[in-house]
């Protein structure tokens, strides 16, 4: 069986995800790339019937290497942030504040400094239909610069160079999108200024005890993302 530990990971966190409410029924997806090989979630699996067997194992372009379920169909998205990114990981959620808020604005703007965990305000990408390449092509364009965005009608997705991380910002995505939401609620919110989310990114990068709760000031956690994906150099 290829990418057996990533699978492994998969269903762990695929399980995670439900727990803290990223998702609902069998909706979202997670991949990990090991090499030219990418193990991701299968289509309409249960999160509870997952195992390390039911993810499916399919090279860079998207083709499966071993038989097996059907891949997620939101598999051209994954393959299209790999492409474009330094992704390791990718987590594709239908988290509750982000999807509502994805219906109202064209960006999640700076509410608080841990905006800086997903490289700044965080963008809406337009509307399109799921698993197509519209939306594949849309996601990386809104994720220039970004380590997530949200998907209009639908959904989030973010990514980093472990799922671990990829996973983190997913739920900060989350938490963000509800303050705003909370904030709102009340009035106007203030938001933060471009150079003091610059400024706690740089402070992030090279925090010894980051909120992941490992890495060292020569090992950043949380690496400024690219100005644009990388296809686009």
């Amino acid at each position: 069986m290829l990418l057996p530990n990533q699978r492994v990971e998969i269903v762990q966190y695929c399980r995670q995800m439900q727990a803290d409410e990223l998702t609902v029924g069998t909706s979202g997806n997670l991949s990990v790339r090991y090499g030219d090989h990418i193990a991701i979630t299968p289509s309409g699996v249960p999160y509870e019937n997952l195992t390390a067997a039911s993810i499916c194992v399919v090279d860079l372009d998207g083709r499966p290497v071993e038989e097996g379920l059907a891949p997620s169909s939101e598999l051209p998205m994954h393959t299209r942030v790999y492409a474009e990114t330094d992704a390791v990981a990718v987590v594709h959620t239908h988290p509750l504040y982000a999807t509502a808020l994805s219906t109202l604005v064209d960006e999640l703007p700076a509410i608080h400094y841990m905006v800086a965990l997903l490289g700044g305000p965080v963008r809406v990408a337009p509307y399109a239909t799921y698993g197509s390449p519209e939306l594949a092509e849309g996601s990386v364009r809104a994720l220039a610069g970004r380590y997530g965005v949200i998907l209009q009608n639908h959904g989030a997705t973010t990514y980093g160079d472990t799922l671990e991380k990829a996973y983190t910002r997913s739920i900060y995505l989350e938490w963000l999108c509800r303050l705003y939401h909370q904030a709102q609620l009340l009035g106007q919110p203030r938001l933060l200024p471009p150079e003091e989310i610059e400024r706690v990114a740089r402070m992030l990068g090279g925090y010894g005890q980051n909120p992941l709760g490992h890495g060292t000031n020569s090992d950043p956690v949380f690496p400024l993302p690219r100005s644009e994906p990388a296809g686009h150099h």
